[in-house]
């Protein structure tokens, strides 16, 4: 079984199945995150939805970009799983999961906490928020950057 799981989907996201998925017997620490659309963004209330837009070729080969670039710098993590949804969200649905498992506890938050972060900065995917007035593109859009360039919050190595 791979020791990494890069997808983009257009279904909900399978949460347990990931998180079965991330289980070995070497790894004593499993981390998941997941994203999920809430009911405001920066700047706006009453979001009622969320649409994700994503180039898959390219948002896939950034994902893996990211993964390569995580197990640089934290060598002995176990697997790694980046799928993201795209498509209409309602509240409450999870956009994204990261779930990484390592030996232990620090390089699995690590892991997770620079995955999430750099995949937010680093991939081309694209939302689009919908309000009871209206709809529009997120207002946080920045030009992605590459993995390695990625300063995440957490852990000494980044």
């Amino acid at each position: 079984m791979s020791a990494d799981r890069i997808q983009i989907v257009d279904t909900a996201l399978d949460i347990a199945e990931l998180y079965d998925w991330a289980l070995t017997p070497e790894c004593g620490a499993v981390v998941l995150f997941s994203g999920i659309v809430r009911d405001h963004a920066e700047g706006r209330s009453g979001v009622t939805s969320l649409s994700y837009e994503a180039y898959r070729d390219v948002a896939v080969e950034k994902m893996q970009q990211v993964v390569d670039e995580a197990r640089r710098r934290h060598a002995t993590v176990g697997r790694i799983a980046l799928v993201h949804r795209v498509g209409r969200l309602e509240l409450s649905e999870s956009s994204v999961v990261v779930v990484v498992s390592a030996p232990h506890r620090p390089e699995a938050f690590d892991t997770a906490r620079y995955c999430i972060d750099a995949l937010k900065q680093s991939v081309p995917i694209w939302k689009k928020e919908t309000w009871a007035t209206g709809s529009d593109w997120g207002m946080n859009a920045s030009v992605p950057i590459a993995a390695e360039s990625v300063v995440s919050l957490g852990g000494a190595n980044e």
